[in-house]
């Protein structure tokens, strides 16, 4: 009876989730979505803006009666208990809200991802193509595309200096294609790398600066193995559990992509490991204009990965997989973007880039704390250590894109550091 007991009192006083809200338009009416970032339920939730002032009060602190009262309070009416309960029903089933069935759902997923062997291609056939010969295809058309930069060469040439670390995009690959390809076609031509370390942004938020996996990741082409020598080096060093918050490798793209891309365009020439690492810690800096790196699990990683690429007899590349700006309502701006905004945006962006490609981390995160990141940095966390794991290394900017949607606009790079 407990179990029934708190879902009664958990449907009368609802709670939602921790969810991202964005506007959407449906023919002449303006709406607001709610999703899942998660990916813990993949339902969207699209209401008229007048609902949203009683989905607000889904805070788990007011009773349905509260709520009546407050929207009459407010609006002179409000909808009546059945309506307010199957809205609550629906949220509920749609796996929104906090609830004895939603933690449920959570638990199943969890475990599920626990006792898989590998990390599965939870975006293929969406974000990429989901067979073999159609990715590869996909993957060939971005460096023939007329934003590409045209068919890589071939291998690198003695004499010349190998690649150390390349930055990335992580937006969908329809999106970003020709950014990748320009990314990709210098390491493909100046690395013989046989272990990358992929730093990712992490979108969802975790309780520890940084995560691994040791699950090999599935790709359409085969799997992409993980390196447990360096993973126990480095965990060792830093005397960190980095997989105590593997599961936010479960849903998060910005690492699939790069394994995806390294299998495809690497698979053929040269067996390969990865070293996956999901980075998300300097946001809380940012508000509190608090030392980058006042939470000492931070320097205690960078140091030991830094160590661990030092005395290893393995050919290691660092590849950052990132985006630069969010911008626009979607995100939360109150305009739409326009192409002058966008320009300043570009502008602001590559004033940035310099301080990366100058290999200058503190100039970096001081640029981006100069105006509160007005622009949403995504890979913040993963540019930063990126920078301070190649100590001294300068960079060059080969491609700067954006998608440039007027309600949710994205920036994006490719940049090589020899």
């Amino acid at each position: 009876m407990a179990g029934t007991t708190d879902r009664t009192a958990e449907s009368e006083r609802p709670r939602l989730r921790m969810l991202e809200a964005f506007p959407v338009q449906q023919g002449q009416e303006r709406m607001v979505a709610l999703r899942d970032p998660s990916g813990l339920t993949d339902q969207v939730a699209v209401f008229p803006i007048p609902l949203l002032d009683l989905v607000s009060l889904f805070d788990g602190e007011h009773s349905i009666a509260e709520m009546q009262a407050i929207l009459r309070r407010r609006h002179g009416a409000a909808p009546g208990p059945e309506q307010i309960g199957a809205l609550v029903r629906s949220l509920d089933e749609a796996g929104l809200l906090e609830s004895e069935r939603f933690r449920e759902r959570r638990q199943a997923i969890e475990d599920a991802f626990r006792q898989s062997p590998t990390r599965p291609a939870t975006h293929a056939g969406s974000a990429y193509e989901g067979d073999p010969a159609g990715l590869a295809s996909q993957i060939s058309s971005f460096f023939l595309h007329p934003h590409g930069p045209g068919p890589p060469g071939g291998a690198r040439r003695d004499g010349t200096a190998p690649l150390r670390g390349l930055i990335a995009p992580h937006i969908d690959f329809h999106r970003g294609g020709p950014t990748y390809a320009w990314a990709y076609r210098e390491l493909l031509e100046r690395s013989d790398a046989d272990l990358f370390v992929v730093l990712g942004t992490c979108h969802v938020g975790m309780p520890d600066p940084f995560a691994a996996t040791l699950k090999p990741f599935e790709t359409p082409c085969g799997p992409v193995e993980v390196d447990r020598e360096l993973f126990e080096t480095v965990a060792r060093r830093s005397g960190q559990d980095l997989l105590a918050s593997e599961l936010a490798h479960r849903n998060e793209h910005s690492v699939e992509f790069q394994a995806v891309m390294l299998r495809v365009l690497l698979g053929n020439r040269r067996p390969f490991t990865i070293l996956p690492v999901l980075a998300s810690f300097l946001h809380d800096p940012l508000g509190t204009r608090r030392d980058p790196e006042a939470d000492r699990r931070v320097p205690a990683f960078i140091d030991a990965l830094l160590q661990s690429m030092a005395a290893s007899s393995r050919k290691i590349c660092v590849i950052a997989g990132v985006d630069l700006a969010h911008v626009g309502p979607r995100f939360g701006d109150q305009a739409l973007n326009t192409a002058a905004s966008l320009e300043r945006v570009a502008a602001a962006d590559r004033s940035m880039l310099e301080a990366v490609t100058g290999g200058e981390a503190t100039a970096f995160f001081a640029s981006v704390a100069a105006d509160g990141d007005q622009r949403r940095i995504c890979g913040l966390s993963p540019i930063y250590t990126f920078l301070r794991v190649l100590p001294g290394v300068r960079g060059r900017l080969l491609r700067y894109a954006q998608w440039p949607d007027p309600e949710g606009a994205v920036s994006f790079c490719a940049a090589a550091f020899p």
